[in-house]
């Protein structure tokens, strides 16, 4: 493996790392309504477990309202239950083929837990791209030792993985603070 495959490498797994941040953080309730929030919620499809976004529309209805329409009006049951039983504490609420889903606000408490859940979100990615980091280096000490490169590019290799694991954990924190906003905003 060459410089340029570890520091690839590393890259674009620092890079994954922060999307599955954005994903995580994105299945935390503000207390505003969106459609990302049913999208982890899998109901059972002819057999299949399959996610409700492949199986109705989701839309909002407002601010504070998702409005879920199977497409498969023997659906609206079994994405009624998948709601019910998520962990997003939520009581849905039918009318026809149509299921509101009403966010209810956050209390200050509730604020709270989420921003410790949403912090400690941020530390584990933070663990992750570090461990990268460690991966990476290693490797660049591996190449050293059988003498495929020289002590001056593993340093500027180093130097330069550590640059990127700096941009990745600026961009987690910039992540954590943007989310902790959107919760402590009433």
């Amino acid at each position: 493996m060459s410089i340029a495959d570890i520091k690839k490498q590393s890259a674009d797994k620092m890079a994954k790392s922060v999307e599955s941040l954005k994903h995580d953080l994105g299945k935390v309730r503000t207390g505003r309504a969106h459609a990302g929030l049913v999208d982890h919620l899998k109901v059972d499809y002819y057999g299949t477990e399959t996610p409700i976004p492949q199986v109705a529309n989701v839309t909002l209805s407002d601010a504070r309202t998702i409005q879920i329409q199977p497409w498969d009006k023997k659906m609206v049951q079994a994405v009624e239950k998948a709601i019910r039983d998520s962990d997003l504490g939520v009581n849905p609420a039918t009318s026809g083929d149509v299921i509101r889903v009403p966010m209810p606000a956050l209390t200050e408490e509730r604020r709270r837990e989420m921003t410790k859940i949403v912090k400690h979100e941020g530390e584990n990615a933070k663990v992750a791209v570090r461990n990268i980091r460690r991966d990476a280096i290693q490797h660049l000490k591996d190449l050293l030792k059988k003498s495929e490169i020289g002590e001056d590019e593993e340093k500027r290799a180093q130097d330069e993985v550590q640059k990127m694991t700096d941009k990745a954990i600026a961009e987690i924190d910039r992540l954590v603070a943007e989310k902790e906003r959107d919760l402590l905003a009433v």
